[in-house]
């Protein structure tokens, strides 16, 4: 499983011109699911997304967590994530998940992350073509994979 974290001061998704999630500071995701994927690796995500320290404390630091700071979260399903990239002008994803295994994941996760957190979290839509506008404040993102 993969996840591509961005700290942001605002985020949204919309599908259709219709706004579907919205957040303001926290933190977007955008989840690739891979065919090895299971609901132990979605769990040790989770973990690592709003427990990784990439907010700033009183002194300038990054040291707070989404949980810390009490932040918000948009996951955003994100099939490209998992391609392969390295040979040719083409990506290749073969090792990304079939549609079933990725939605079983994506809401898996996105449920899983609903009960950790003070704020309900926002989502785009699965297998959807999406718009996502955001505020990345730093920039600060990071590429996270379990």
């Amino acid at each position: 499983m993969i996840g591509l974290i961005q700290r942001v001061q605002a985020a949204q998704v919309e599908i259709d011109g219709e706004l579907v999630g919205k957040i303001s500071q926290g933190i977007v995701l955008l989840l690739g699911v891979q065919k090895k994927d299971n609901e132990a690796l979605s769990d040790k995500l989770l973990h690592k997304v709003i427990n990784y320290r990439i907010f700033e404390d009183d002194d300038g630091k990054m040291n707070n967590s989404l949980l810390d700071i009490e932040g918000e979260l948009l996951v955003v399903s994100q099939f490209t994530l998992p391609a392969n990239t390295k040979k040719g002008l083409r990506p290749s994803f073969a090792s990304a998940a079939p549609p079933e295994l990725g939605q079983s994941m994506y809401d898996y996760f996105v449920a899983q992350a609903g009960h950790k957190l003070v704020k309900p979290v926002q989502t785009g839509e699965f297998g959807a073509d999406m718009q996502v506008s955001l505020i990345n404040d730093g920039p600060v993102t990071f590429w996270l994979e379990v």
